[in-house]
């Protein structure tokens, strides 16, 4: 399917792996000018000469950090008005929500909350004008089926849930439309590293942690960082225009609920 966005722009945040790689790299099939940020200037070039030698794109990159002003500064500076807007940051470490202080909630908020905010506000208007533009924050299957040791992700992204629930609806009416888009487990670096630190918390072997956690996933497999990133193309797609203001789990079934 041709999504109608071949020549249209986009930031990705944390695209030099994962999901947020994934992304970009759907995107940059579909004919989208990519640029990709993340902190690892290293990490970065590798995942854009990638994207860009399958796509037949040019991939552009920012070392920055998206969890700060100055970097989301530098960002912006390179693209200060994208079409495509993919809000993505990693998450903060699980643990015993006695041992939080200040510092660590509002890093949190920072990272996973208020960077996606800032980085909306400043290129939302163009979109308008523009009558075209695609926000989608990659959030966490979490928001739906909190887990207690990582109450940090937990409360900084369903704040963010919260604000661009209002914020969709005011804007739909110009064909700009802003998604969330609800991770499950993803066979990414960082699923494995999660688990290598259960593992050891644990006492336990990480490959049979793994395949336990498999067990309780009714698609009995980790899902593929492609079919994310397909997901979050389709939403950036023209042909998308009235999906918006959407909580898009992405889970291989795992939550139990109908809504």
């Amino acid at each position: 399917m041709d999504l109608g966005i071949r020549g249209r722009t986009a930031i990705v945040c944390g695209g030099s792996a994962g999901l947020g790689r994934a992304t970009a790299r759907a995107l940059a099939h579909e004919g989208v000018r990519v640029l990709i940020a993340a902190r690892n200037p290293e990490r970065l070039r590798t995942a854009a000469d990638e994207i860009a030698a399958e796509s037949g794109f040019q991939v552009r990159t920012v070392a920055a950090d998206v969890t700060t002003e100055e970097g989301r500064t530098e960002i912006l500076d390179a693209l200060p008005q994208p079409d495509i807007l993919i809000n993505n940051a990693g998450g903060p470490p699980p643990g015993d929500f006695r041992t939080w202080g200040r510092e660590e909630w509002i890093r949190a908020i920072d990272a996973n909350m208020l960077s996606a905010i800032f980085l909306i506000r400043s290129t939302i208007d163009g979109m308008i004008e523009r009558k075209f533009g695609r926000v989608v924050n990659i959030t966490s299957h979490m928001v739906k089926q909190p887990v207690n040791v990582l109450g940090l992700s937990n409360g900084a992204r369903a704040g963010l849930t919260g604000f661009v629930g209002g914020l969709a609806r005011d804007v739909a009416q110009h064909n700009v439309t802003i998604n969330n888009v609800l991770p499950g487990q993803f066979d990414t670096d960082r699923l494995r590293s999660n688990h290598e630190r259960f593992a050891q918390a644990a006492g336990a072997d990480v490959e049979t942690l793994r395949e336990r956690q498999k067990s309780q996933i009714p698609a009995r497999r980790f899902g593929d960082p492609a079919e994310f990133g397909d997901i979050c193309a389709f939403l950036c797609g023209a042909r998308a225009g009235y999906l918006t203001g959407q909580n898009i789990l992405l889970d291989g079934g795992q939550f139990p609920g109908l809504l």
